[in-house]
């Protein structure tokens, strides 16, 4: 009997995606959708007209100036603060009928519009909605939060977390709906590995120091101002390296400057402190020996799967579901929220010179961050829905 063809499914993808810029959720929604399309499925993103009032965005534009991405089928929609938009939304996918719609969860800011449209979408009694839920309790919390994420949990059928953390804090809200964990998948759509020195070069970096990277949006659970103390630590001044702080400011600046003022960290410290478009990503974690994430409190982070796809060492602290995917003194060290233990750790790290073990490790390691892996979680988690 000859094979018959793979059903192709319908998927809409309702998220932050261009001409909003990239940052984590856009960039991983755009690359879910490839991924689904690679996998022989239809979709379509469904992004923002309005993502935050503009009193509410701490960065300097939400809109990208880089080219659209190749290839995806992506339309400007929803606006998080109508409530009418909301409904017009949601009629729209419930007449439009896919398969599943994947919701993107991060914040309880977006559990009015994304809940609404979800509940609507659900009457159709076909649609099956999965939400991603990258936090069900946020980072830096406010009063209302629970009651939001509640409100969204009730209108989906199912959830993905990218942490053990998250998969927890779920059962809060809901000890019975479908979910299940699956690690956040590689960053690859930054470009391709170049010589560190090619990437000093283009970054206008001092060719004869050593970098360790801090990257992405500078906010204060991340913990820079942990990283500035420990890296003041007079045992780093033994090496040629400096503090490379890649990452626009969603913050207030000043207690960071003020660190690096108090410790006389000028000579020491480089400030790329304004968005890094998607085409000079590669070029940050191409110049640096090590990536650092000092965070204070977290579920998981995209920058794990970038350094993962440059191969490059982390050192992170052990919070919310970081450790997951770092395997101490194999890929990097894990350490306590503590600026002694990370002084120690960076300490280390150039004092053993574990740079190119750690990397070759990393380069066996993130083998298993694939999108397939990713999809097909998503479709065997719609199946089980449909069986229910």
């Amino acid at each position: 009997m000859a094979n018959l063809p793979k059903e192709k499914r319908k998927i809409a993808i309702v998220g932050s995606a261009y001409p909003l810029r990239g940052g984590g959720i856009a960039t991983f929604n755009e690359r879910m959708a490839k991924a689904f399309i690679e996998n022989g499925d239809e979709v379509k993103i469904y992004t923002f007209s309005l993502q935050y009032p503009a009193i509410l965005f701490p960065g300097k534009t939400q809109y990208s100036e880089e080219e659209p991405p190749a290839g995806l089928d992506i339309e400007v929609l929803v606006n998080s603060i109508n409530p009418f938009n909301w409904i017009k939304v949601g009629y729209y996918l419930k007449k439009l009928a896919p398969d599943i719609v994947i919701l993107r969860y991060w914040i309880p800011f977006m559990a009015p519009s994304l809940g609404t449209i979800s509940k609507i979408i659900r009457k159709n009694n076909k649609t099956k909605v999965i939400a991603i839920a990258d936090n069900i309790i946020p980072h830096e919390s406010k009063p209302g939060d629970k009651l939001l994420s509640s409100y969204f949990v009730k209108n989906v059928d199912a959830f993905i977390t990218l942490s053990k953390s998250v998969l927890n804090d779920l059962t809060l809200f809901d000890a019975n709906k479908p979910r299940k964990y699956t690690p956040h998948p590689l960053y690859d759509n930054f470009g391709e590995i170049i010589p560190k020195e090619d990437a000093k070069r283009q970054l206008e970096l001092d060719s004869n120091s050593n970098y360790i990277l801090f990257f992405g949006f500078i906010r204060d659970y991340k913990g820079l101002d942990t990283l500035l103390e420990a890296f003041a630590n007079i045992r780093l001044r033994k090496f040629p390296v400096k503090l490379l702080i890649a990452g626009e400011f969603y913050t207030k600046p000043d207690k960071y400057l003020e660190i690096i003022k108090k410790h006389d960290l000028g000579n020491f410290v480089e400030l790329h402190t304004e968005f890094i478009p998607n085409t000079d990503v590669h070029k940050y974690f191409c110049a640096c020996d090590v990536v650092v994430q000092p965070y204070k409190t977290a579920t998981q982070s995209g920058i794990t799967q970038i350094a993962y796809h440059f191969n490059k060492p982390m050192i992170t602290t052990d919070v919310g579901g970081l450790a997951e995917l770092i395997p101490d003194n194999k890929v990097g060290y894990v350490v306590k929220n503590d600026i002694q233990q990370l002084a120690d750790a960076i300490y280390k790290f150039y004092d053993l010179e574990k740079e190119a073990e750690f990397s070759k490790n990393t380069a066996l390691e993130k083998k298993k961050y694939s999108w397939e892996v990713f999809v097909q979680t998503v479709l065997e988690l719609n199946d089980e829905i449909l069986k229910k």
